[in-house]
């Protein structure tokens, strides 16, 4: 019974605490935090995803649907709208894998074909095969200077082959590429590495000096 007392009189303290005290709202990491928690590990990836994108870091975005595609529990919903997306950021301005899009787009189709991104994968598709052509058209040209030829590489997602090429000439990427590299783990901010190094700005606004990771301390 003194429980129940208690209780009671908690309860009716604190009817009488929200009658008079003033409302505030939650702040924005509350609700934030309190409606990540509530995702589906599915939602949860879409949605790291786009913060990842948002924050200028495509290349680890790719990263977390690729992990996301490894959960066993995934529907073929599910799965057909991650390959769908991570084509979309493949193909993207800083997305730097073409090829890797192609794959993407026509998995949805080949595999997918009920889903319901399937008929917007068969169009990007389209897309992605006509700027994969155009590329590699790009590259066979004997005018093409070795600029080209390492951009049109990489944007393609041969990216072994044109870090081949930017080594053995001595050529200096933008510094969009640049991120991209370090963001997929080809260079690293790590002091000791040798190598030579590259002057780049992160989407953090920080200045650093990159070099590949696997040169030797």
């Amino acid at each position: 019974m003194v429980r129940i007392f208690l209780a009671g009189a908690a309860s009716t303290i604190m009817i009488a605490a929200c009658a008079t005290a003033p409302t505030t709202a939650p702040t924005t990491t509350d609700v934030t935090e309190v409606v990540f928690e509530d995702l589906s590990d599915f939602d949860r990836a879409l949605t790291t995803a786009d913060d990842l994108v948002a924050a200028g870091n495509t290349s680890i975005a790719i990263d977390r649907l690729t992990q996301e595609l490894g959960n066993d529990t995934l529907t073929p919903e599910q799965r057909a709208i991650l390959h769908f997306e991570r084509g979309k950021l493949r193909l993207s301005e800083d997305g730097y894998d073409v090829f890797g899009a192609v794959e993407d787009f026509d998995t949805v189709v080949s595999s997918y074909p009920t889903a319901t991104v399937a008929t917007e994968a068969g169009t990007l598709l389209a897309t992605a095969r006509g700027e994969a052509t155009s590329l590699n058209f790009l590259i066979e040209q004997p005018e093409t200077s070795r600029s080209q030829r390492f951009e049109a590489l990489f944007r393609l997602g041969e990216h072994q082959e044109a870090i081949d090429l930017m080594l053995s000439t001595n050529l200096q990427p933008e510094n969009d590429i640049l991120v991209a590299m370090y963001q997929i783990g080809y260079l690293c901010e790590a002091e000791g590495l040798t190598g030579p190094a590259y002057g780049a700005t992160l989407p953090d606004g920080m200045r650093e000096q990159l070099r590949f990771c696997d040169f030797g301390k």
